[in-house]
């Protein structure tokens, strides 16, 4: 297969490597941490990194006492400016990464990075044309930013091996739909 070669149109975005999605955190994915190496290795090749994370209101409607893990019912977590809604310690941020607050309105349910934010925006007023997805988690808000990436006008890849998934099934099923909706989906050693 062809290397995927990197331009100054290109964009990585790194969906939510925060504490509370990594081993310890209020809802962490499995070997959620295992994906930092890969992340960091990839930031020299693009000039535009987009960091996004969720920066939740305490009162978040998402938020219950007893979780069913399921969409309006997850454990409180990425509490702006709490340990748990910062990025992971080992996940490395340039100087001039963007950063997209998501998830801030605490009536609304946000998983997506272009949910009720700038991201769509600041990437074209940088005029990308193409993106590149990696983060956790592939079947929550991975799927979603990716597939939103693609309405949006851009065109989606997702790095599989640096994203990690909440559940085998649910990861199955959130690949085949953003494949559906246009997304490509490629390993980090493609690229150039």
């Amino acid at each position: 297969m062809m290397a995927i070669e990197i331009n100054r149109d290109d964009a990585l975005i790194v969906v939510d490597v925060q504490n509370d999605f990594c081993p310890g955190g209020a809802l962490a994915v499995t070997d959620g941490d295992r994906i930092v190496p890969g992340i960091n290795a990839l930031l020299p090749r693009f000039d535009t990194r987009v960091f996004t994370r969720d920066w939740h209101p305490a009162d978040h409607c998402s938020f219950s006492d007893n979780p069913r893990f399921v969409d309006k019912s997850w454990p409180p977590h990425c509490v702006a400016e709490t340990s748990g809604a910062r990025f992971q310690p080992a996940l490395e941020i340039p100087n001039d990464a963007i950063v997209i607050d998501k998830g801030t309105n605490p009536a609304k349910e946000a998983y997506s990075g272009f949910d009720e934010t700038i991201l769509a925006n600041t990437l074209r007023a940088r005029h990308i044309a193409r993106v590149f997805v990696c983060g956790l988690a592939t079947d929550y808000c991975v799927r979603a930013t990716a597939i939103d990436a693609i309405k949006n006008g851009f065109k989606t890849m997702v790095i599989e091996d640096l994203c990690r998934g909440v559940y085998a099934e649910t990861v199955k099923g959130a690949i085949k739909d953003m494949k559906h909706a246009g997304v490509q989906t490629i390993r980090s050693g493609e690229i150039a």
